[in-house]
């Protein structure tokens, strides 16, 4: 199976944090959808070509496990990866400290189709999203090195 998975890097900025420099725990949610529509792009089915195919995809369900506190200037990767696309995306995240690898936070968000026009849940994956994941999987064979 192929792993989908992307990231981003940032450096927490100073309108992200309280007095004491730590990023406020509310920030997270905002990393985790950074990273994935950084995910989304990279599998070639972004928020605008969901839109496109007559889907919205609300996230129903957001965990957050912190570990450690974010800091004002600290620079942070925030990994994204699809766990689950069968009938609904599941994605986990995990945020580390860039330099030192040092796990920070954890969590998943739980996103379910809609019909834009009738506003009701589908009851399946769209074929849009089970087509970029196709080609993505091609692409991703295409890239492998032979063994």
């Amino acid at each position: 199976m192929i792993e989908h998975r992307s990231h981003i890097e940032f450096r927490v900025p100073f309108f992200d944090v309280d007095s004491m420099h730590i990023a406020w725990h509310g920030h997270y949610a905002k990393y985790f959808e950074l990273a994935r529509c950084q995910l989304l792009e990279d599998l070639g089915h972004d928020y605008d070509a969901m839109a496109a195919s007559g889907f919205s995809w609300p996230v129903v369900d957001l965990r957050v496990r912190y570990m450690r506190s974010l800091t004002f200037k600290q620079w942070v990767r925030v990994t994204a990866t699809l766990k689950q696309w069968d009938q609904q995306l599941r994605i986990a995240y995990r945020l580390r400290d860039r330099d030192s690898g040092t796990s920070l936070a954890r969590g998943s968000t739980l996103q379910v189709p809609v019909a834009i026009e009738s506003g009701q849940r589908y009851p399946g994956t769209p074929a849009a999203v089970r087509e970029a994941l196709a080609r993505f999987a091609e692409r991703s064979k295409k890239a492998e090195p032979n063994r």
